[in-house]
């Protein structure tokens, strides 16, 4: 069985955003081995347009555009769940978290949600987790 390593020009695009998120998240996203267990059992994955394990590596591949682009950073209800299934104890809500504030910074997005837009039917379906959390993100 053949290993593929990931190599990433620590001075190029990728490098560059790689060690911003490690920096700001403190993760070594290149522990990641694409297992898929942190996607697996994400409460909120069935309402991503990223899965997790797909947000750790597009961030690998220095893809900074299209993450901080993506309304993953913002459906993630930082309930932990990912963390304690990684197996290479990344926690990948803290490397999410560090895509907010990147987001936040840049001034690029604040999707933050307004629940008070979500109609009470919408809302009624919604796991309470993420209206807890969209409360949370409102006041951070």
């Amino acid at each position: 069985m053949s290993t593929t390593t990931l190599r990433i020009n620590p001075t190029g695009p990728s490098g560059t955003f790689v060690a911003k998120i490690e920096k700001i998240s403190g993760q070594k996203l290149l522990a990641c081995y694409q297992c898929g267990k942190c996607s697996a059992g994400c409460p909120m994955a069935a309402y991503m347009d990223i899965l997790p394990n797909q947000i750790i590596r597009m961030a690998q591949l220095g893809m900074q555009k299209q993450l901080l682009a993506s309304r993953t950073i913002w459906t993630c209800v930082s309930c932990l769940t990912c963390n304690s299934r990684c197996p290479k104890d990344i926690r990948i809500a803290e490397v999410i978290e560090s895509l907010r504030e990147t987001a936040l910074r840049n001034g690029l997005r604040d999707d933050r949600l307004n629940i008070w837009e979500i109609s009470p039917e919408a809302r009624a379906d919604l796991p309470p987790i993420a209206t807890i959390s969209a409360m949370r993100k409102l006041t951070s």
